[in-house]
């Protein structure tokens, strides 16, 4: 399959509170490949059997952050209030989209550095406005409540390297389509189901309710984490174009960390480790502890720009993560 092609209708959707273009897209492409159903609280699920009643859910977040609506004034500027981690210094002078009667373009405010004496900060996201452009024509258009996400074009940089709002975990939804595809018309060892749940970036909502629901008998999460860059130390990130990186916490399973780390090395596949002490910030925390716990393990992508409008991956990367799951789910016991 073309991971550029399902990456840009992926990050191009929208996936946010009632808004679920993502899940329909990410639905459709799995649907080519296995049997597919939907649910408020799961997003959408693939399921392809196997030759033995075992189940490994592989899981990744649909949803995107963004923002809500809590106030429209009258000359058009709109007070939101954020869903998910948002840094406010990057917010000035953003383009989004406003998702109301029907979407129309805004922008976050900015004082020109001619009209101010000093550095303008933001300390809480109440005190930034977005100017919806509509003046007093905003109330007819605009309602409380309706949801705001980053504007943004993919873009294709150097190298392998792409640009783009979402790859945070639209990244990793690739990773499962191209996985379905690779296993379609196959019979695997094991029951897969894979699970493109909602609402991570609010409290991995999704993720509890879906993994309680499938009860699969072991999971892997598969998420971004933190690459390398400028002023970030090198032992909080992993490194871009260097492979996957497969997750070693008290969170995950160690014997499920132990076995991707000798497939990727028999198998040659480019991968490196990240390091957590204690919770992975990623579903793989609560789909560990749901029911009785579930053995679960993490696979992420490298990340530059997480949270933001312009995140940056390498398909190389990508290709690591599926090349190394797909190992493994052959030598599931």
């Amino acid at each position: 399959m073309d991971i550029k092609e399902i990456l840009k209708n992926l990050t191009a959707a929208v996936g946010i509170g009632n808004i679920r273009e993502a899940t329909d897209i990410a639905g459709e492409y799995l649907s080519r490949f296995c049997d597919v159903s939907y649910g408020s609280d799961l997003g959408v699920i693939g399921r392809i059997t196997g030759e033995r009643d075992y189940t490994l859910m592989l899981e990744a977040h649909i949803d995107q952050i963004g923002f809500i609506v809590t106030d429209v004034d009258d000359k058009g500027f709109l007070t939101v209030s954020t869903c998910g981690g948002i840094d406010l210094r990057a917010l000035p002078s953003r383009q989004v989209d406003i998702h109301g009667k029907k979407t129309v373009r805004g922008v976050f405010c900015s004082t020109p550095p001619h009209l101010s004496e000093e550095d303008v900060t933001f300390d809480k996201i109440s005190d930034m406005k977005i100017d919806s452009c509509l003046g007093e024509k905003a109330k007819d258009i605009i309602s409380l409540g309706d949801y705001v996400t980053f504007s943004s074009a993919f873009n294709e940089l150097s190298g392998d390297k792409l640009c783009s709002k979402s790859f945070d975990d639209r990244a990793a939804c690739a990773v499962l389509i191209e996985l379905a595809s690779r296993f379609e018309g196959k019979k695997p060892p094991v029951n897969l189901v894979f699970c493109l749940s909602d609402m991570e970036e609010i409290g991995l909502r999704g993720a509890k309710t879906s993994s309680f629901r499938i009860s699969p008998d072991e999971a892997i999460a598969i998420d971004v984490s933190f690459a390398d860059g400028p002023d970030i130390n090198p032992e909080d990130c992993g490194k871009m174009c260097k492979g996957a990186m497969i997750g070693i916490s008290p969170v995950a399973d160690r014997a499920i960390s132990d076995k991707l780390i000798r497939l990727a090395k028999e198998k040659n596949i480019p991968y490196q480790t990240e390091v957590m002490g204690k919770s992975t910030g990623t579903d793989a925390d609560i789909i560990s502890v749901t029911k009785s716990g579930i053995r679960t393990g993490l696979v992420s992508i490298p990340l530059r720009n997480m949270h933001s409008d312009c995140e940056i991956i390498s398909v190389s990367d990508i290709i690591s993560v599926c090349d190394i799951l797909e190992e493994y789910i052959k030598a599931v016991e």
